[in-house]
């Protein structure tokens, strides 16, 4: 299977333009006589200055019409040629030799209707010559010119032709190609394809066909074809009206709408016609051009309405037929696999062209009403494969008289132990499986032997490592953090083993003894930044329940001990380090709380991301990559010891996120960003996301595997880890927002199975102090037909895979590949799945999808225009893109598609709404579209991403209403500044 994004090798980057404008007038050898007006595909450049009503325009027969003198000629472009009233001043249309291009406007009329020629040159059919007519009474042939001669030459066919052409319309914010030219006529969608056609010689341009409709403008795309050096371009514009097309009826699984050109974008959906790929970016085009959509048929409408464009309105839908073949299988939202149906063979697979992994999500919040059971195997000792460590689960079988049983994964029989030994009844199951959840439940927990320790378990253990410099007193985050740790302290989990320290930092390094004997913490000062020690090494880490009063007596002093603090300095590398020597012991949770970008000792970093010239070159990625590998060998040690390292970044100016971040990358933790934070605004978001980071159940010093059935192996892993061996991942700290995303290949040619089975096992130390081993166990079926995979497709899982294949990808390459990498993996899905029915189906231009996958469009685009990949230098902030990369990594599926498509409410209604007993604010408050005409400047919205809160306010909101939501003087105040604007306040948790 090919990586992501690296579907085409060999092709560059970077989008080719031409070296000669496509208007100028091409280079001929054939003699033409000047004599007779010639209109060719792009004669709308050209206008007589008089030129009496009598004269009229006979379309053209064919692209491949020799010319004759006898008589006009007309082409694609003669829509676009309008005879001046005498006396009008002559416009130049030709593009300027020197100076900026200026835009002319396109001709807003064809030209008047006229019967066909008698001889039309048909796709696959010889190409006559037209019918010499003689010129219409009265026709004045106007003045001779060579301008925008056109030579007609006899076509060479190239191959066979594109599924359809179309025309792409320029957003506002997208560069100019040549196909937004304002030289272009109007561009709808094409419904038939031309033939394509070589010309012999660069500069060469080829007529094209007329209307299919008299009296209706027939412009096809024309193809320049230049022989390189200058390398070839494609432009193509005109109109084309679409062929009635009968609306087959499709199966249930699929959807389809008719919709407008689509909108061409900055990351390089360029449209491409028939010439041959020149680089990266055409063979994007092309895939691309073979999804074009089109307008209603019969219909010369190219109108979109996006009422009609399928929204996520209802949330993340989890795959039902996950759990629907296989009843046995663990819930979606431990383990979601991009397709539940494994291709049967290695063809299949390149033709999928999506992600083929999965998302696993091991201590996911079980269902409501559901807890995963937990299974005590005692003396007996854990049932496992003697093989491939597979554990025991419902898919095992027993055989001969239940004496042994047969793994799912390898197959191998194992012999049943005498204290785990039942009877088989009629159907050869156990009479006890009731009794044994392990054979019943897709996930269970299994409570660990001394085998399975190298050490006693360790308690939970949450270490501070906090910034006190003038910029952390001065923006309130010092006062918030210690106002949030103290009223965590009765909830953190593991009481009454939990362990607790604190070391701060500014240019020197700060430890504190919390003894239990003393009454007051005593404070220790390392000054000497290149020779870190631990002072007091048994007394800096202490148990919370023993030094309860220690240490909250020192979290309500922290604000005021540090409150006239002026040191701008950090010396944050040898903080760091001492931090580890104090946990290297034990392991545990290391709370980084950074404000200022670290300029002392080791470590230190410097100012980038400045120079705007880096952007968009091979030198991008540099600047989203740690500058110095200090962090991530000091991440290397925090795993090797079993410390996860949570990062809390709060500036109003740079601070490398993109190394910070490195060491919750490398060892399973998290990085939240507060830019320009202020107590003020932010406070209630950062205790909210403190208390949840401190409360929240927590795996520690985990160890997690994923294992497949015979003839599947996984070959990548995403995320936030460290990969200890080939397929072990190593995690210091694992709770229920972290997830992770690996890939899978078929080892085989051909696979001989009928079902694959997957199991996830996390092996990790309760809070309790209790080793324990959680298993996930799932079933798929194996498929030989490409249209299974894609109706068992999980959009959920491939948009999570896509989302962390880009990001890595932006590591290494530029954000604009890393864009094209996703949309190009989408247009080869659909454009595969279209293939699937464009035989025994008519379905025209019209984009047809499974409806696992009506989403996933939106989704891509979605990732596109994240903040971890939109745009460029003036789209997001270094450190902003960079923290939102690392959250993404490590979301799970729920959360990642809530960030992407986010929630919009309208509130008003259900506040002024009478109360009743069957009110209910999920069905009174409808989820509403992300898109302007959703809102009303009457109204108040919530827009809800899964970490901040929007409240917008109308312009037009009542001031009753407005004044009991917020205090009175507010609102007055509120009310002025909507003068001129609609209003926003944002709320953060």
């Amino acid at each position: 299977m090919q990586a992501m994004g690296t579907e085409n090798p060999d092709r560059a980057n970077t989008y080719q333009g031409t070296t000669a404008t496509p208007f100028a007038a091409p280079r001929t050898n054939i003699p033409v006589s000047s004599s007779h007006p010639m209109v060719g595909s792009e004669a709308s450049a050209f206008r007589p200055t008089s030129v009496p009503a009598s004269m009229s325009t006979v379309p053209a027969t064919s692209s491949a019409t020799p010319f004759f003198p006898s008589g006009p000629a007309s082409g694609a472009g003669t829509p676009g040629f309008r005879p001046m009233q005498p006396g009008r001043p002559t416009a130049s249309f030709g593009p300027p030799t020197t100076g900026p291009v200026q835009r002319f406007p396109t001709p807003q009329f064809p030209s008047p209707p006229q019967a066909p020629p008698p001889q039309t040159s048909n796709v696959g059919q010889p190409i006559l010559p037209p019918t010499m007519r003689p010129p219409p009474p009265g026709h004045v042939p106007p003045m001779p010119t060579s301008l925008n001669r056109q030579p007609q030459i006899p076509p060479v066919p190239m191959g066979s032709p594109p599924q359809s052409l179309y025309s792409v319309s320029s957003s506002s914010n997208s560069p100019m190609s040549y196909v937004d030219s304002p030289y272009s006529a109007s561009r709808p969608n094409m419904q038939q394809p031309a033939p394509s056609m070589r010309l012999p010689y660069p500069g060469a341009v080829q007529a094209s066909a007329p209307s299919a409709l008299p009296g209706y403008p027939g412009i096809q795309g024309s193809t320049v074809t230049p022989a390189p050096p200058p390398p070839p371009v494609s432009h193509q514009g005109g109109y084309a009206p679409p062929l009635a097309t009968a609306n087959a009826p499709f199966s249930s699984h699929q959807g389809a709408y008719g919709a407008a050109p689509p909108v061409a974008s900055s990351s390089g959906m360029y449209v491409g016609g028939s010439a041959p790929p020149t680089g990266g970016m055409s063979g994007l085009v092309e895939d691309f051009s073979s999804l074009s959509l089109g307008s209603a048929p019969g219909s010369f409408d190219v109108g979109l309405d996006t009422k009609m464009l399928p929204r996520p309105l209802d949330g993340d839908v989890e795959p039902s037929s996950f759990a629907g073949m296989y009843p046995m299988n663990c819930n979606s939202r431990y383990l979601r696999l991009t397709t539940s149906a494994i291709p049967n063979s290695q063809s299949l697979v390149s033709r999928w062209q999506l992600p083929l992994g999965a998302v696993v999500c091991p201590l996911a919040e079980a269902p409501e009403g559901e807890e995963v059971p937990i299974v005590n195997f005692a003396t007996t000792g854990i049932v496992r494969c003697r093989r491939c460590r597979t554990y025991v689960n419902p898919y095992v079988t027993f055989t001969d008289g239940g004496r042994k049983w047969r793994c799912n994964i390898c197959a191998l029989l194992n012999d049943v132990q005498n204290d785990y030994f039942a009877p088989l009844d009629a159907n050869g199951k156990r009479i006890d499986l009731d009794q044994h959840p392990e054979l019943t439940k897709g996930s269970v927990e299994f409570v660990a032997p001394a085998e399975y320790m190298v050490r006693p378990p360790m308690p939970p253990l949450y270490f501070f490592l906090i910034d006190v410099s003038i910029s952390a007193v001065k923006n309130g985050t010092l006062e918030v953090v210690a106002r949030t740790i103290k009223s965590c302290l009765d909830r953190l989990p593991g009481t009454p083993r939990t362990q607790i320290g604190f070391i701060t930092f500014d240019s020197t390094i700060h430890f504190y003894n919390m003894k239990s004997s003393l009454t007051q913490p005593q404070m220790m000062v390392v000054s000497d930044l290149d020779d870190i020690f631990i002072p007091l090494p048994d007394d800096l880490l202490v148990n919370l329940s023993e030094s309860r009063s220690v240490v909250e007596a020192f979290l309500d002093s922290l604000p005021s001990m540090f409150q006239d603090n002026v040191n701008v300095e950090s010396a944050f590398g040898p903080a760091l380090k001492a931090a580890f020597m104090v946990m290297s012991q034990l392991g545990g949770k290391l709370l980084i709380f950074q404000s200022t970008l670290p300029s002392l000792g080791v470590g230190r970093l410097r100012l980038r991301g400045d120079d705007l010239r880096v952007y968009g070159t091979d030198k991008e990625h540099t600047l989203r990559i740690p500058e110095d590998p200090f962090y991530k060998q000091m991440a290397a040690d925090f795993t090797k010891f079993q410390v996860a390292v949570n990062i809390y970044a709060f500036s109003d100016k740079y601070t490398d996120i993109a190394s910070l971040g490195t060491l919750a990358k490398y060892t399973g933790g998290q990085v939240y960003y507060y830019p320009s934070f202020h107590s003020a605004i932010h406070k209630d978001k950062l205790s909210h996301e403190l208390a949840r980071d401190l409360t929240r159940e927590t795996a520690w010093e985990a160890v997690m595997r994923i294992r497949c059935g015979k003839g599947v192996r996984f070959t990548s892993y995403h995320g936030n880890f460290m990969l200890r061996s080939t397929d072990l991942l190593a995690l210091p700290a694992v709770d229920c927002d972290k997830a992770y995303a690996m890939q899978f290949a078929l080892e085989e040619t051909l696979l001989t199975t009928q079902i694959v089975y997957f199991q996830v096992a996390l092996l990790y130390t309760a809070s309790c102090g209790e080793r324990r081993i959680r298993v996930h166990t799932a079933a798929a079926s194996v498929v030989a037909d490409l249209g299974e995979m894609y109706r068992h497709a999980d959009t959920g899982a491939i948009v999570s895979l896509l989302g962390r294949l880009a990001i890595e990808k932006s590591l290494s390459y530029k954000l604009e590949d890393a864009r094209n990498a996703i949309q190009l993996r989408i247009i080869k899905a659909l454009k595969e799945y279209r293939k699937l029915y464009a035989v025994q189906h008519r379905v025209g231009s019209r984009m047809i999808y499974p409806e696992s996958l009506k989403y996933l469009p939106l989704y891509g685009l979605s990732l596109c225009k994240s903040t971890a990949l939109r745009g460029g230098y003036a789209d997001a902030q270094l450190d902003e893109r960079c923290a939102a990369g690392f959250t993404m990594m490590a979301l799970p599926v729920k959360k990642m598609l809530k960030l992407l498509y986010s929630s919009l409410l309208r509130v008003d209604e259900y506040l002024v709404k009478t109360p009743t007993r069957d009110d209910d604010f999920d069905r009174v408050c409808k989820r509403l579209p992300l898109v302007a005409e959703s809102l009303d400047s009457r109204g108040i919205y919530i827009f809800d991403d899964g970490f901040r809160f929007v409240v917008w306010f109308g312009r037009m909101l009542s001031p009753d209403l407005a004044r009991n939501l917020v205090e009175e003087h507010s609102a007055t105040d509120f009310s002025k500044s909507q003068a001129n604007s609609l209003g926003k306040v944002s709320f953060y948790s």
